[in-house]
Protein backbone atom coordinates (compact mmCIF):
# COMPACT_ATOMS: atom_id res chain seq x y z
CA UNK A 1 0.00 0.00 0.00
CA UNK A 2 1.41 3.38 -0.91
CA UNK A 3 1.79 6.13 1.65
CA UNK A 4 -0.98 8.14 -0.01
CA UNK A 5 -3.42 5.21 0.04
CA UNK A 6 -2.63 4.63 3.68
CA UNK A 7 -3.17 8.32 4.49
CA UNK A 8 -6.46 8.37 2.57
CA UNK A 9 -7.63 5.28 4.46
CA UNK A 10 -6.75 6.91 7.77
CA UNK A 11 -8.48 10.16 6.84
CA UNK A 12 -11.69 8.30 5.97
CA UNK A 13 -11.70 6.35 9.22
CA UNK A 14 -10.67 9.20 11.50
CA UNK A 15 -12.53 12.13 9.97
CA UNK A 16 -9.36 14.22 10.21
CA UNK A 17 -8.98 16.93 7.57
CA UNK A 18 -6.10 16.47 5.12
CA UNK A 19 -4.71 19.91 5.94
CA UNK A 20 -4.68 19.15 9.66
CA UNK A 21 -2.86 15.85 9.17
CA UNK A 22 -0.30 17.56 6.96
CA UNK A 23 0.23 20.36 9.46
CA UNK A 24 0.55 18.02 12.45
CA UNK A 25 2.73 15.36 10.85
CA UNK A 26 4.77 17.12 8.16
CA UNK A 27 4.53 20.74 9.26
CA UNK A 28 2.92 21.48 5.89
CA UNK A 29 -0.85 21.89 5.59
CA UNK A 30 -0.62 21.23 1.83
CA UNK A 31 1.30 17.96 2.24
CA UNK A 32 -1.61 15.59 1.54
CA UNK A 33 -2.94 17.80 -1.25
CA UNK A 34 0.51 17.80 -2.85
CA UNK A 35 0.77 14.00 -2.52
CA UNK A 36 -2.53 13.75 -4.35
CA UNK A 37 -0.97 15.81 -7.16
CA UNK A 38 2.07 13.54 -7.42
CA UNK A 39 4.53 14.89 -4.84
CA UNK A 40 7.07 12.30 -3.70
CA UNK A 41 8.12 12.71 -0.07
CA UNK A 42 11.72 12.32 1.02
CA UNK A 43 12.55 8.94 2.62
CA UNK A 44 12.88 10.48 6.10
CA UNK A 45 9.55 12.24 5.78
CA UNK A 46 7.87 9.06 4.60
CA UNK A 47 9.33 7.10 7.52
CA UNK A 48 8.20 9.73 10.03
CA UNK A 49 4.67 9.78 8.63
CA UNK A 50 4.49 5.98 8.54
CA UNK A 51 5.51 5.84 12.21
CA UNK A 52 2.86 8.44 13.05
CA UNK A 53 0.25 6.45 11.13
CA UNK A 54 1.24 3.26 12.99
CA UNK A 55 0.44 4.91 16.32
CA UNK A 56 -2.68 6.70 15.06
CA UNK A 57 -4.10 3.53 13.50
CA UNK A 58 -3.56 1.63 16.77
CA UNK A 59 -5.51 4.34 18.62
CA UNK A 60 -8.43 3.92 16.19
CA UNK A 61 -8.26 0.15 16.42
CA UNK A 62 -7.61 -0.15 12.69
CA UNK A 63 -6.19 -3.42 11.37
CA UNK A 64 -2.40 -3.40 11.20
CA UNK A 65 -1.00 -2.32 7.86
CA UNK A 66 1.45 -4.75 6.34
CA UNK A 67 3.94 -3.07 4.05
Amino acid sequence: MTLLRRIERYLRRSGLAPTRLGREVAGDPRFVLDLRRGRTPRPGTEARISAWLDAAERELGMPRWRG
